[in-house]
């Protein structure tokens, strides 16, 4: 994912355009925003109050997942369930950034069972 300038994304993410992925950007002051999205709210296991958005200085990076679950409509099927994972960095960063440990984590998994 390249940002070339403030809120312009210039690259697709396989087939999907970046609209459609469920994180939030925003460049606020020289840092980066960052924020998932939750959707849907039915599939969310139980966990704590959702952790605040973090924001990143040039160089850094953040891993952030977030879990879901779902069940059949009538509950007659067995479970289904999903992890998001987003690696973000901001700035300019070498090629095997997302190899090292990230500056920050937010780990947002709940119990699934």
């Amino acid at each position: 994912m390249a940002m070339t300038k403030p809120f312009s994304i210039d690259r697709i993410l396989g087939d999907r355009p970046f609209a459609e992925i469920g994180v939030s950007l925003r460049d606020e002051h020289g840092r980066l925003r960052v924020h998932a999205r939750v959707e849907p709210l039915f599939g969310l296991p139980p966990r704590p109050r959702r952790p605040p958005a973090v924001r990143l200085l040039p160089g850094q990076w953040v891993r952030r997942q977030l879990n879901y679950r779902f069940t059949s409509a009538l509950g007659l099927r067995g479970w289904s369930y999903w992890l998001d994972t987003f690696n973000i960095a901001y700035g300019p960063v070498g090629q095997d950034v997302f190899l090292s440990e990230p500056t920050l984590v937010v780990d947002e998994r709940g119990p699934v069972r």
